[in-house]
């Protein structure tokens, strides 16, 4: 159930990453205002994706491949690739995307100017939507 969930989920999550970057790659570009909507935009983006991580979190923990990670050890599943992308790197690159997201939010409310804020907004949120999209199970993801 809970995978079941973080999957769902995941298409809101990224539906709103992408369009908080398109947003502020939009506002850098036309050079206008950074206003509430811009605020509101890139917050629910970080709120979505923590809710993810959460949710994730749930999932990695009652799912069958972390049952299979605590009988088999951590040095077989490194020596396995599909194992070693769902156990180790899908969740570390979601916490670094998700960290980066999180960073980019605090780190653009400090600036002064609209364009110092959706060029921080821009920045963060882009190079975590590709972390995230490099590494989810596409083949799994589909097939639910």
């Amino acid at each position: 159930m809970t995978k079941m969930i973080h999957s769902y989920w995941a298409y809101i999550a990224l539906i709103v990453l992408i369009f908080a970057v398109v947003n502020a790659i939009m506002g850098l570009n036309s050079k206008k205002d950074f206003t509430a909507k811009d605020l509101r935009i890139s917050l629910f983006a970080l709120i979505a994706s923590h809710i993810q991580l959460l949710i994730g979190f749930v999932a990695y923990y009652t799912s069958d491949y972390y049952v299979i990670m605590r009988e088999a050890g951590m040095g077989e599943v490194m020596k396995n690739s599909d194992l070693r992308k769902i156990l180790v790197e899908h969740p570390l690159v979601g916490i670094i995307a998700i960290t980066l997201i999180t960073i980019g939010f605090s780190k653009h409310k400090k600036k002064a100017t609209s364009n110092g804020k959706f060029k921080t907004i821009a920045i963060f949120y882009t190079i975590a939507s590709l972390l995230i999209l490099s590494r989810i199970p596409w083949a799994q993801w589909f097939s639910n």
